[in-house]
């Protein structure tokens, strides 16, 4: 049979590449070789892979599990929270890369993507623990936009996203504190899933990480995807400390599935700030309640009114400061080695900081609030005797196209740059509270061929409702055929 070029690999979903080698067109070390060669090719103007996990790759390959889901594809695992046996695991931090840490054993989750088939090529770029929605550390430089090398990837899953999105690997593992799936999928033309809360176990080192902000995942590049991933990596790992409740059926069954006739509200301005997002970003929503219209959905501007107080992100930054502040001091427990400012980017050692400075009573009075904040959102999907609730908002991921490097690194004008790290996570911080499943699909672009995201969010546990819906959207607004400047 005559083998598939190396580049038209990289055209395919996971779930492409997966079928070649159920049909035997394609062996598992012939896919990995492939991404392995596209790695080499294109990180040098992306700086996305910055732990090549080759040597180990083909042997993986070599020995990838007969019947697994995505027997032998290629795939990127960042470098925060999903460690991998015997690789470099560095955070984004000068402090470890200066120790070349190593962690000896796999998450559950990384552990869950190997059972499925997928063989570990690299590690990921990401901003120094994880804090930022741009891909900048001081440890490993900035990561690059394939559509635009002068512009930001998103954070913190920037190097993930930029892997797919140039078709290095076609999926990459990715995590969400405050947007850090969605941000990255919106900026880089992605389709990106922030599961529900303890969809996917972050064990066996944690129950929650940054309280219960974390969610982990991958960035992908069709809707399928996502929902074969899911059904290969979901569900509770022994410990959890809870879970999300399982799908009535498998996930992949909802691909294609008739969602019924839904009620949808859109909305286009920041939450909390008082103003629309950027006119792309209000254009993106626009055509999506209109193609939503035309699948014979109810549209309406409609969104829970919670979005519109300041009643999350002072609990958010409560957790994350208190966070951050644990996370060094853990680092300074594992290494033997006391943290101090010098080993830190500013930012992040100002958030310790602060961090250390709050009470246990504090921190449980910022979990009340998240928890408030909950209930008054989750009451737009509800419902009341007088009024049905809403089956599905539509918002957009972020609140601009992405924004150029620079603007937002570890040693920018702190001022400005937090107040545009601000404005983009207002848009995505809410899920996180929430726990609720919250989707970005690249349906839109700008003159200048920058993506933009629009984000999909469905009630607690609904990912199937989000999967038929983005399923809708895909057929009726195809992105498949989009390739950015930077492209195998």
């Amino acid at each position: 049979m005559r083998p598939v070029p190396p580049d038209d690999l990289a055209t395919l979903d996971a779930t492409g590449q997966a079928e070649l080698v159920r049909r035997g067109e394609c062996t598992p070390r012939e896919l990995v070789d492939a991404a392995i060669e596209r790695i080499e090719r294109l990180n040098p103007k992306l700086n996305a892979v910055i732990h090549p996990l080759f040597g180990k790759a083909r042997r993986s390959a070599d020995g990838a599990p007969a019947g697994a889901p995505f027997r032998g594809v290629p795939f990127c695992v960042k470098d925060a929270v999903c460690h991998t046996a015997g690789d470099p695991y560095h955070v984004g931090m000068r402090f470890l890369k200066q120790r070349n840490w190593v962690e000896d054993d796999d998450s559950f989750l990384a552990r869950r993507f190997r059972d499925a088939g997928f063989v570990f090529v690299g590690k990921t770029n990401t901003p120094e623990l994880a804090t930022s929605i741009t891909t900048e550390p001081l440890a490993y430089g900035p990561t690059r936009n394939p559509w635009d090398v002068t512009r930001s990837t998103g954070g913190s899953s920037g190097g993930s996203a930029a892997a797919v999105a140039s078709g290095m690997v076609p999926a990459a593992h990715a995590n969400d504190m405050g947007g850090s799936i969605r941000a990255p999928a919106s900026e880089c033309g992605l389709v990106g899933l922030k599961p529900s809360r303890a969809r996917t176990s972050i064990g066996p080192n944690f129950g929650e990480y940054w309280g219960p902000l974390t969610h982990e995942f991958v960035v992908v590049r069709s809707v399928r995807d996502v929902a074969g991933i899911l059904d290969a990596v979901a569900g509770a790992a022994p410990g959890d400390p809870y879970t999300a409740p399982l799908p009535l059926r498998p996930f992949a069954d909802e691909v294609g599935a008739d969602p019924g006739r839904l009620r949808v509200g859109i909305r286009t301005a920041i939450p909390a700030m008082g103003r629309e997002a950027h006119a792309e970003c209000v254009a993106a929503v626009e055509c999506a309640g209109r193609l939503l219209e035309a699948a014979g959905h109810t549209v309406e501007r409609s969104s829970p009114a919670a979005l519109d107080q300041d009643d999350v992100f002072g609990p958010f930054a409560t957790i994350m400061s208190a966070a951050i502040a644990r996370d060094l001091e853990r680092w300074s427990e594992r290494t033997g080695d006391p943290i101090g400012a010098d080993d830190v980017e500013p930012g992040n050692w100002a958030m310790a900081e602060m961090g250390r400075t709050i009470t246990g009573s504090a921190y449980l009075g910022a979990v009340e609030g998240l928890q408030r904040y909950s209930r008054a959102v989750a009451g737009w999907w509800a419902g009341t005797d007088a009024a049905p609730g809403f089956d599905l908002l539509v918002m957009p991921t972020i609140s601009r196209p992405p924004p150029e490097l620079g603007l937002m690194a570890p040693l920018a004008d702190p001022g400005e740059s937090l107040t545009l790290m601000s404005e983009l996570a207002h848009m995505t911080v809410p899920w996180n509270a929430t726990g609720q499943p919250a989707m970005s699909l690249p349906l839109h672009w700008t003159g200048d061929g920058l993506p933009v995201g629009v984000q999909l969010v469905a009630a607690y546990g609904r990912e199937d409702l989000l999967l038929r819906v983005a399923s809708q959207l895909e057929q009726a607004s195809p992105w498949a055929g989009r390739r950015p400047p930077v492209f195998a």
